[in-house]
């Protein structure tokens, strides 16, 4: 006698991708702050340490962080010893690109995000029951439930009949 059990289930969720979507966008919006920042924060370093500007590293960092602290470079002050110089400036511009990466982020998410919904089920169970005195049979049975839900179940019920001595 052979026994075979088969569950297959598979879910259906309305909305799933394009929650995936916007939580990729979301993500992405953070990395890109995360970029900016660090860049930002370099420069602070680099300039409250007093590294010479004409190292290749260091004007590199200075050419790529003077798009985004220029904005803020005559707001305030920035006081000076010799080479070493504390740029409030730099700390600004990270506070405001902080502050409009939150607010875009939360735009999109109000705009895009989509709540969980209801989720429908499938479930398929195939069992295959072979008696070797009787015919072999397949049960095919199906369990379905709705979003609202109710479940349906059908079962097909099929037998194989082969000749003696054929496999």
């Amino acid at each position: 006698m052979t026994d075979f059990r088969e569950t297959r289930t598979s879910q259906h969720e309305e909305g799933r991708t394009q929650r995936i979507a916007t939580f990729k966008a979301t993500q992405l919006i953070w990395l890109f702050l995360g970029i900016i920042e660090a860049i930002i924060a370099l420069r602070f370093i680099f300039r409250l340490i007093g590294v010479y500007a004409e190292n290749n590293f260091a004007s590199f960092i200075y050419g790529i962080s003077n798009f985004f602290v220029a904005p803020f470079l005559s707001l305030t002050g920035a006081p000076a010893s010799g080479n070493m110089v504390f740029e409030f400036s730099s700390l600004l511009a990270m506070g405001v690109y902080l502050l409009i990466a939150w607010g875009i982020e939360r735009i999109l998410y109000v705009i895009f995000y989509r709540p969980r919904g209801p989720v429908s089920v499938r479930q398929t169970i195939v069992d295959n029951h072979t008696n070797q005195q009787s015919a072999p049979g397949i049960r095919r049975t199906t369990r379905t439930q709705s979003p609202t839900g109710t479940q349906q179940t059908s079962v097909t019920e099929q037998t194989h009949t082969s000749p003696p001595g054929s496999i």
